[in-house]
C-alpha cells in the first residue's frame, strides 16, 4: 500500500488535494474548474493565435487537390477532410432516463469517429503535421512553391524525396493510424511505436499499409519516450510528438472554425443566449486541447468544454486539479491505468496542453469502462451509430452537467433561458474502422453491463 508519494504521506495529498482519494479509489468523479477566465485572458497562456490556426486552414485547403488525387476517400469532397454533425435526440432519451436529469433541448454529434482516411479525430493533427512536413521538405529542396497545384507532390520526384525521409510517433492506436497511414501513402519510410494496450486490428492495418509497427509491452509513455529517442539519432526522422506538438495542435484547432460554419448551415445559434457545451474524450490532451482552442477562438465564452477521462487514466484532471500538470503520472498514486479505452490509456498528461489550456477549459470528468461499453451500447440500439468504447466518454457529459448544475450554472452567469436553450455536443472520437467481429464483442459487453451501471 503506498504510504508516500514525492516525499508527500497520501494523507498529505488528500488533505491538499481532496479529490485524490476518490480518484485513488477509481470513483466516477467530476470537477468544475474554478480557474477558468474569460478567453481574452485566457489566450495569454497559450503560445499560439488566431494567426496560427488560419495559416493551419490555408495548408489545408493548398493541399486539398493533392488529396483528392491519392486518397480516394475524400475525392468527392474536394480533398477537405471533414465530419458530419448530427442530433441523437433518440441516444439523449436513453441518457436522461439512465442518469434521471432532464434532456437538454438540443443534442449534437460530431462524426470525428468516422473521419476518412483514418476513421478518428486523429485524422485531423496526425493527417495535418504529416503534410506540415512534407510540405517545409518539398519547399526547402526547390520542388514545391506556394503558389503552386500541390500534386505535384504525387509526381516521382517528391516521392523519392519523400522516401529518402522517415516519419516516426508513439501511439496507444488512432494518431498512429492517422500518421501511419497518411505518412506512407506520401512515401515516407513510416514507424509507429505502439504500446501494450494497442488493438491488434490496428497494428495489422498499419502494416498493410507498409508501416513499420514497433510494440512494447509497457504503456503510451513507453511507446512514445522510445520512439523518440530512436528519432533523435536519425537527422532524417522526424518525431511526431503528441505530447509537445504545437503542429499537431494547429491541425486540430482547425475543427473551430468548421463546426461553426456547420452550425450556421443548421441553422443553430450559439450566444450569450444560447451557449455551447462540448465534451471531449481526452488522452494525452493534444487532440481535446487543440479542439478546444479553435472553438475558442470561434465561440468565444459562449462555448464550453469539458474533458472525460477513464477512471483509471485521469493523467489531465489530475494535472490540473493539483497544477503540477505532466510532473504526475497516475500510476505514482496506485491508479493502473488501464482501461479498454485504449486511445485514452495515458498516464501523464501533456505539460504544454494542461498549462496552455488551464484557464480555458471548463471542467472533467471520470467514468468507469463498464459504462464506456453500456453507452456504446445505447448509441448503436438508438442511433445506429458504431464507436469505440474511447469515443463514448463524451457520451455521459451533458447528464454530469445538469446534474450539478446550480453551482456550475451561478460560476457561469447564465441565466434560467440560456441554460434551457443550451446546446450539448459529444465529440465522437473514433470507431468508424472498427472490424465487425471486434465491434460485435464491443456491444455484447455494453448489453451484458447495462442493467448494472449508470451514474
Amino acid at each position: 500500500m503506498l504510504e508516500s508519494v514525492y516525499g508527500k504521506t497520501i494523507a498529505d495529498w488528500i488533505t491538499e488535494f481532496p479529490l485524490m482519494k476518490p480518484l485513488m479509489e477509481g470513483a466516477a468523479v467530476t470537477w468544475f474548474n474554478p480557474a477558468v477566465v474569460p478567453v481574452a485572458q485566457a489566450l495569454d497562456d497559450i503560445p499560439l493565435t488566431a494567426a496560427d490556426v488560419a495559416d493551419a486552414s490555408a495548408r489545408l485547403a493548398r493541399f486539398a487537390p493533392y488529396l483528392a488525387t491519392v486518397f480516394p476517400e475524400v475525392e468527392q469532397a474536394g480533398g477537405i477532410i471533414e465530419s458530419e454533425l448530427i442530433r441523437v435526440d433518440r441516444f439523449a432519451r436513453q441518457v436522461e432516463q439512465r442518469y434521471a436529469v432532464q434532456q437538454p433541448v438540443s443534442l449534437l454529434l460530431k462524426k470525428d469517429s468516422h473521419l476518412p482516411i483514418a476513421g478518428s479525430v486523429k485524422a485531423r493533427g496526425g493527417i495535418y503535421e504529416v503534410l506540415y512536413h512534407a510540405e517545409q521538405l518539398a519547399l526547402r529542396h526547390g520542388l514545391l512553391n506556394l503558389t503552386d497545384d500541390y500534386r505535384i507532390l504525387a509526381q516521382p520526384a517528391a516521392r523519392d524525396l519523400f522516401r529518402r525521409h522517415k516519419i516516426a510517433v508513439g501511439s496507444t492506436g488512432n494518431l498512429g493510424m492517422s500518421i501511419g497511414i497518411s505518412a506512407a501513402r506520401l512515401g515516407f519510410d513510416t514507424t509507429v511505436h505502439m504500446s501494450s494496450d494497442a488493438r491488434q486490428w490496428k497494428k495489422d492495418k498499419l502494416r498493410s499499409h507498409g508501416v513499420t509497427v514497433v510494440e512494447y509491452a509497457g504503456d503510451y509513455g513507453q511507446a512514445v519516450e522510445q520512439g523518440r529517442q530512436d528519432a533523435e539519432k536519425d537527422p532524417s526522422c522526424h518525431f511526431i510528438d503528441d505530447e509537445n506538438s504545437s503542429t499537431l495542435f494547429l491541425g486540430y484547432a482547425v475543427a473551430g472554425e468548421r463546426l461553426k460554419a456547420q452550425l450556421t448551415q443548421a441553422g443553430i445559434r450559439v450566444d450569450a443566449g444560447h451557449p455551447l457545451f462540448v465534451y471531449l474524450p481526452c488522452g494525452v490532451g493534444g487532440g481535446p486541447g487543440g479542439i478546444a482552442f479553435g472553438l475558442k477562438l470561434a465561440f468565444g465564452d459562449h462555448v464550453h468544454c469539458i474533458f472525460a477521462e477513464p477512471t483509471q487514466s485521469p493523467c489531465m484532471l489530475m494535472g490540473v486539479y493539483t497544477g503540477l500538470h505532466d510532473q504526475l503520472a497516475v500510476q505514482d498514486f496506485g491508479i493502473t491505468n488501464l482501461t479498454a479505452a485504449d486511445g485514452l490509456a495515458v498516464g501523464r498528461p501533456s505539460g504544454f496542453v494542461g498549462r496552455a489550456m488551464q484557464r480555458m477549459i471548463d471542467g472533467y470528468y471520470t467514468l468507469p469502462d463498464d459504462e464506456l461499453f453500456a453507452l456504446l451500447y445505447l448509441m448503436q440500439e438508438t442511433e445506429q451509430l458504431q464507436l469505440e468504447p474511447s469515443a463514448l466518454a463524451g457520451a455521459a457529459g451533458f447528464a454530469r452537467v445538469l446534474a450539478e448544475q446550480q453551482g456550475y450554472r451561478q460560476g457561469l452567469g447564465l441565466s434560467e433561458a440560456a441554460w434551457a436553450n443550451a446546446h450539448h455536443l459529444i465529440w465522437a472520437t473514433g470507431g468508424g474502422m472498427v472490424p465487425a467481429t471486434e465491434y460485435a464483442a464491443y456491444l455484447a459487453t455494453g448489453k451484458r453491463v447495462i442493467p448494472q451501471t449508470a451514474g
